[in-house]
């Protein structure tokens, strides 16, 4: 049985979760989101708490069992509290900036880049080079970042480019004078 699958999700005041024809609801007061359940999962709420129990008697019972619920989890946290990401940009002329619905980055190309914001993600760009992406969908919160981050990733030599908060970029020592 899977361990994951086995926690109970605590659901907190202000969120509502409806189960129907294989489909979570959850509603909080950040917004709504929903997911589709596969078949051998079954959903049981007990007061302020929700359970997911496996039904499956199949080989890869307990590994939906534990997906489910994961996914279930991350609902409820989404709607209650959200997500976000914090990147950073080093490098020498290297910034971001916010006009409208889409980023404006520089970062050391020839011309800038315009990064629309999909809907259900909001971008602050506290400093010009450091900018966060928040919204109550893990999943894209994750995906806009991990996009933002592939237009520059960090390089190992002078560490320039776009990068987690807190990532560490292993650095590699540059070519050395000849004896």
């Amino acid at each position: 049985m899977s361990r994951v699958g086995k926690k109970i999700i605590n659901i907190p005041n202000g969120v509502s979760i409806d189960w129907k024809d294989g489909e979570v609801r959850v509603k909080g007061p950040k917004g709504e989101l929903s997911v589709k359940t596969l078949p051998g999962v079954d959903i049981k709420m007990e007061g302020n708490t929700l359970q997911v129990v496996n039904t499956s008697e199949e080989r890869t019972g307990p590994a939906i069992h534990g997906l489910t619920r994961a996914l279930i989890n991350n609902q409820v946290v989404g709607v209650s509290e959200g997500y976000r990401k914090v990147l950073e940009i080093v490098g020498t002329g290297y910034r971001a900036a916010l006009s409208g619905r889409s980023l404006t980055l520089q970062l050391g190309f020839s011309h800038s880049i315009e990064f629309p914001l999909p809907a259900g993600i909001e971008a602050r760009v506290e400093t010009p080079t450091r900018l966060e992406i928040s919204g109550i969908d893990k999943q894209l919160v994750g995906q806009v970042a991990a996009n933002i981050r592939r237009l520059r990733p960090p390089e190992p030599y002078k560490g320039k480019g776009v990068k987690y908060e807190g990532e560490y970029i292993r650095r590699k020592a540059g070519k050395s004078a000849g004896a």
